[in-house]
């Protein structure tokens, strides 16, 4: 195994969430980026909040509702959103979802 690159090859495998639970596991952290994989059963969510740094979410699975600012957005898998920092964000799933969190240290 090559230590220059990292290779996950199923990342919705990374995150099966627990019954009526959210799991997150951190795939990747360095220096300049820390990335986490996000597992919502259906209907869990994550409270309104804000990142000292700017972030990027991707759905991999699954379809959730996301509050962005004032905004509220219908999110499905392959939805991409960057965020800057201090944005004040939430997500509830809808569904079973794998979310993606990159968070940008540099």
């Amino acid at each position: 195994m090559n230590p220059a690159y990292t290779h996950i090859a199923n990342l919705a495998a990374q995150a099966e969430p627990p019954a009526e639970g959210i799991l997150s596991r951190t795939i990747y952290d360095d220096e300049q980026l820390k990335a986490v994989v996000f597992g919502f059963d259906q209907h869990q969510e994550l409270t309104e909040h804000t990142a000292s740094k700017p972030a990027i979410l991707q759905i991999i699975r699954g379809e959730a509702t996301l509050t962005l600012g004032d905004d509220t957005i219908e999110a499905q898998a392959g939805a991409w959103i960057h965020m800057p920092a201090g944005l004040r964000h939430a997500v509830k799933a809808r569904t079973t979802v794998v979310m993606l969190l990159l968070l940008l240290k540099s």
